[in-house]
């Protein structure tokens, strides 16, 4: 049936020959030339457009499809020739408003023709692999009248001209170049970079490189990174207004390179207004203003953060090692924080909260904060300050806010065990004489170390809360079992402290006056009663007392002294002058702690309870010293501190150094232990390494130090040298 058909078909198709007249396609080409003539010559609406079809279909279909295709070539290359003509003529302005308006005619009639030819484009053109016709309209457009010899380089300048204008302030019409410019893309991505975007990228390079060169000279850095940045915003508008999008990343290139990367360090260096000086005057708008515009180029973010760091690093280690702020170890801290505070804030609010600048800033404040060893002692200080008396009245969460910051300085240090060593003491200080403003601040502060440290660290200050706890209970205890006792006599108040929790020093019990005696007597033999397997030593270094005392015209005091101060004032009660001498027999008061004792009642303005002979500010060994009868206060209670320093005397300071290196050595060797036991075989850096980093949270170990325990450990049959490799060690199990 198929094949029926398909004979069928080829009979009707070539049963009578078609005569075509010879002169057919001239006359169609004729009509269908006249017609393109009158399109361009805006005659187009007394035409046919169904007739015109019609024609080119039948050429096409009668086989003159070449013929219509190189007619139309030469139709419109030969008006296209004639409109290059008018647009050469034109004069100055009016150039590009010309070429504008026979553009968009150009594209009126290509639509035209385009509809007309539509049939030879569906099916002669991609049978002969030939140009569309709208594309052939462009590239004849390109041909004969962009790449036109007079009108190409003219083309070029008047629109470099334009924009340079533009950048020097003049109006422009946009909407002119907007169309200019879409033109050339249109005609392909090629002639928009080959005729416009190259040479215009050059242009500006030149601009910019003279432009910054002029600036740089005569403003400041704030002034010029300004300027860079008004000219940046004004190529990324320029684009957006009238270039090609893809422009964009290429002349911001070009500005970026000009105007920020080939004068970076000069900028940031600047006298007078470079990076440092805007970081003094926390010049925020401008910090931020760099950052962004140096972020834009390479290595512009590691310039900043490498000027930022050495400035933090200087100011910091002057600030750590100039002797005028080691004086008051308060206003050292404070200024730690403030500076901290002040470069929080520069990076939180100029430089985006870039995680590099934190890490920068972190790292200088290890740097310097490690420079002065006694850093330790004195963030310890400042603790003790503010829970002392400078939280009084303080909100809760400004209080969490302080105590945060504490935390902060805490973590740079890298010797945190003598940290915990100073706190220790100062935190016994508070406890012991009720001086602490906030049980939850001090709490608080615990659980803070506790989550940095671990349980290790804190288990000793916990203990210290827990004994005073513990005491309250013992005296309330000790009160309703011999309170019917003491009558009228002296009160006792005793804090039991555990032996392993408190920085107890071994001290010299003094000689309690015999008053006292029986009453601490009564009180030992009521706690080792209800606790069995317990010794208790009196720390008398470490007690208060109040008294009562008459001066002359029976003026009355209540003295709140210092056990020391207690025995000795006790000892004026059967004498009226007593030597130096006498009262150091009388009381067993070490030396030094007598000095400052006598010092603190003798010659301190408005608490001098006692005089002496001869005056004078120091104590002496041949000193006498007599009651006060002239003594007065406007207070009933008179507090009578004891001289000391605020910071450990020089002894002192040995002293707490050799107790810190002390407890350092079980540390390093338990580390040493751990690390082999679980690597059975080490060499002695590997060994040095590791056990630096496992104690790293705590403190930097000195590999002295570990050199010394690892011998001791051999010593002891832990560990043993490899017989033919000596650094090489080996766990003993």
């Amino acid at each position: 049936m198929g094949s029926q058909k398909k004979r069928n078909f080829q009979i009707e198709a070539f049963k009578h020959r078609v005569v075509v007249d010879p002169k057919y396609a001239d006359k169609t080409w004729k009509i269908l030339e006249h017609a393109i003539h009158e399109i361009y010559n805006h005659n187009a609406s007394g035409l046919s457009f169904e007739e015109l079809y019609r024609n080119a279909y039948n050429m096409v279909l009668h086989k003159f499809g070449e013929k219509l295709y190189s007619g139309l070539v030469s139709t419109m290359t030969s008006h296209l020739k004639d409109i290059s003509k008018f647009i050469e003529a034109a004069q100055g302005g009016l150039f590009l408003e010309e070429l504008n308006r026979k553009w968009a005619d150009h594209n009126k009639a290509l639509q035209m023709i385009r509809d007309i030819l539509m049939y030879m484009d569906r099916t002669f053109i991609p049978s002969t692999h030939k140009t569309p016709v709208h594309e052939l309209g462009l590239n004849l457009w390109r041909d004969n009248i962009i790449h036109s010899s007079k009108i190409q380089t003219r083309l070029l300048n008047t629109l470099l001209e334009l924009v340079l204008r533009e950048r020097n302030g003049e109006v422009i019409n946009r909407g002119l170049m907007r169309n200019i410019i879409k033109m050339l893309m249109d005609l392909g991505s090629s002639v928009y970079q080959e005729d416009f975007e190259k040479p215009f990228l050059e242009v500006s390079a030149d601009f910019y490189r003279v432009e910054s060169q002029k600036f740089i000279e005569c403003c400041d850095c704030a002034d010029y990174l300004k300027k860079a940045e008004r000219r940046l915003n004004e190529e990324m508008e320029r684009v957006s207004q009238y270039l090609d999008a893809k422009s964009e990343v290429k002349i911001t290139n070009v500005v970026e390179k000009e105007m920020i990367a080939n004068h970076m360090l000069r900028l940031v260096h600047m006298e007078n207004s470079g990076l440092v000086n805007m970081l003094l005057d926390d010049k925020y708008d401008d910090l931020g203003r760099m950052y962004n515009l140096f972020r834009r180029v390479p290595n512009g973010l590691s310039t900043i953060r490498e000027v930022m760091t050495s400035h933090i690093r200087d100011t910091g280690k002057h600030l750590v090692t100039d002797p005028e702020r080691l004086r008051d170890p308060v206003e050292f801290v404070q200024r730690l924080l403030d500076e901290k505070d002040k470069y929080d804030r520069i990076i939180g609010s100029s430089f985006n909260n870039d995680k590099t600048f934190q890490n920068a800033l972190t790292s200088s404040f290890e740097y310097f904060i490690n420079l002065n060893p006694r850093s330790p002692e004195f963030i310890s200080l400042f603790v003790d300050d503010k829970l002392r008396k400078g939280l009084k009245g303080v909100s809760e969460e400004d209080v969490e806010i302080i105590l945060d910051k504490v935390m902060m300085l805490f973590r740079y240090l890298q010797e945190k065990d003598v940290f915990e060593k100073y706190y220790k003491q100062h935190l016994a200080k508070r406890l012991l004489s009720g001086k602490t403003v906030s049980d939850d601040a001090e709490r608080s502060l615990i659980v803070k170390l506790k989550t940095e440290c671990g349980y290790q660290f804190t288990c000793k200050l916990e203990g210290m809360f827990t004994d005073m706890k513990t005491s309250q209970d013992t005296m309330q205890g000790f009160n309703s079992a011999h309170g019917a006792d003491l009558g009228d006599g002296p009160t006792l108040a005793v804090t039991v402290l555990t032996t392993g929790s408190w920085p107890t020093q071994p001290s010299i019990t003094c000689n309690l006056p015999t008053e006292m005696l029986a009453l601490c007597e009564k009180f030992r033999s009521y706690y080792l009663g209800t606790h069995t397997g317990r010794r208790l030593t009196w720390q008398t270094n470490m007690g208060t007392a109040d008294i009562k005392a008459t001066f002359a015209k029976g003026q009355k005091h209540e003295l709140h002294v210092s056990t020391y101060q207690m025995c000795v004032l006790m000892l004026f009660n059967n004498a009226d002058r007593l030597s130096y001498k006498e009262i150091e027999q009388a009381t067993e008061i070490p030396a030094s702690d007598l000095k400052r004792c006598m010092q603190s009642m003798a010659c301190v303005k408005g608490k001098n309870v006692l005089r002496k002979e001869p005056m004078s500010k120091d104590i002496g060994e041949d000193d006498v010293f007599f009651v006060n009868d002239k003594f007065t206060n406007k207070l009933y209670k008179v507090k009578i501190g004891t001289v000391v320093a605020q910071k450990e005397t020089e002894p002192e300071k040995q002293e707490t150094r050799q107790r810190v290196e002390e407890d350092r050595k079980p540390q390093i060797e338990a580390a040493i232990v751990r690390i082999m036991k679980s690597r059975r075989v080490l060499d002695h850096n590997n060994l040095i390494a590791e056990v630096t980093k496992q104690l790293q949270s705590r403190f930097l170990a000195n590999p002295v130090e570990i050199k010394k325990r690892i011998e001791s450990l051999i010593e002891r049959d832990f560990l043993e040298r490899d017989n033919v490799d000596r650094k090489l060690y080996r766990y003993l199990a």
